[in-house]
């Protein structure tokens, strides 16, 4: 069994190569073509924490991945020095159910989401993009900034987050990294972030909307990758209901998504309001970006095709590059 520990699984999966990834993964999930039970869940009250098990088979045109990956959520392990988010992926061969390796399933977690979010924003923002917002300076919002770089040409980032400090640290460390952009700013207040953001990155774990609506400039695009709980909200209904809505997942983000549970209750939207999964989009079934004007959105809560095409292409790569270590199992 190859063994790749953080560091490896970010060497081995650059983010270009994700992003093109996590197109294939959602084309197979809106094709049919993948088995991805809604993710258990198992709550561990003493801890205040939940683990979620996540597996899935998929087909692309290529090849076969097989993957389960489990997800712990501990909000008290940063005072005690850990991370909040603790991971491993287990992959299989997807022919004999052998298990082939062991992933530090955080890393992976947070390049998949990024990557998720890249390629609906190339997708679906503007081409001609050039300034992002980033609300919340943790893990998922470094690589929701390197994805938007990735694919698209940004001169300027916004970064907010409730921790002033936090966000300051963010834009000093990560200011012309790679594709990223000099011009890091902390953000006062959100509207400061958002009022010429052309892009908007939203990951955090927010119960009420992180920014206003009326501070939306025309043809701007969200992606939003927090609200992973009915309780969670990130973007206002008023945005949700004048968007394009595309999803990761219909079926796991009319589940798990207070975005959109929320305002379905109140009445606001029905389920028909929800526009395309981006897979239709990547396959041609559906358009994405009609306009200059049009307010798009893209929500994911995480599903498990990206664990495992992520995996897939991750041992491709650790493999060329002599990654990993290799052990008796």
């Amino acid at each position: 069994m190859l063994i790749l520990n953080a560091d490896d699984v970010r060497k081995a999966l650059p983010m270009d190569e994700a992003i093109e990834a996590m197109k294939q993964a959602y084309a197979s999930l809106s094709a049919g073509k993948a088995d991805v039970p809604l993710r258990t869940r198992l709550s561990i009250p003493p801890h205040e924490a939940v683990s979620l098990f996540m597996p899935a088979y998929v087909q692309t045109d290529t090849a076969e991945a097989l993957a389960v990956k489990v997800v712990s959520l501990f909000p008290k392990n940063p005072s005690r020095g850990l991370a909040f988010i603790q991971a491993a992926v287990i992959a299989f061969e997807a022919d004999t159910g052998r298990a082939v390796a062991l992933l530090e399933g955080s890393a992976l977690t947070a390049i998949r989401t990024g990557a998720g979010s890249g390629a609906a924003i190339d997708i679906l923002s503007r081409f001609d993009s050039r300034v992002v917002a980033i609300f919340g300076a943790g893990a998922q919002g470094r690589t929701q900034l390197e994805a938007a770089c990735t694919v698209r040409k940004i001169d300027q980032a916004w970064i907010y987050d409730s921790d002033a400090e936090k966000a300051a640290a963010f834009a000093k460390e990560l200011a012309g990294q790679g594709r990223i952009p000099r011009d890091l700013r902390p953000a006062a207040t959100p509207q400061t972030a958002v009022s010429n953001a052309d892009i908007i990155c939203t990951a955090t774990t927010s119960t009420s909307p992180v920014f206003n609506d009326k501070d939306l400039k025309p043809g701007a695009h969200i992606s939003a990758v927090g609200s992973y709980t009915p309780e969670m909200v990130e973007v206002p209904p008023e945005t949700i209901q004048r968007a394009k809505v595309v999803v990761d997942s219909r079926s796991a983000v009319l589940a798990e998504s207070g975005d959109l549970i929320q305002p379905m209750k109140n009445g606001l939207i029905t389920e028909s309001h929800v526009f395309a999964e981006l897979g239709e989009i990547v396959l041609g079934r559906k358009p994405g970006r009609e306009s200059n004007e049009e307010i798009t959105y893209f929500k994911s809560v995480g599903v498990a095709v990206q664990d495992a095409m992520a995996a897939q292409l991750a041992l491709k790569n650790a493999k060329a590059k002599n990654l990993g270590r290799d052990v008796d199992f």
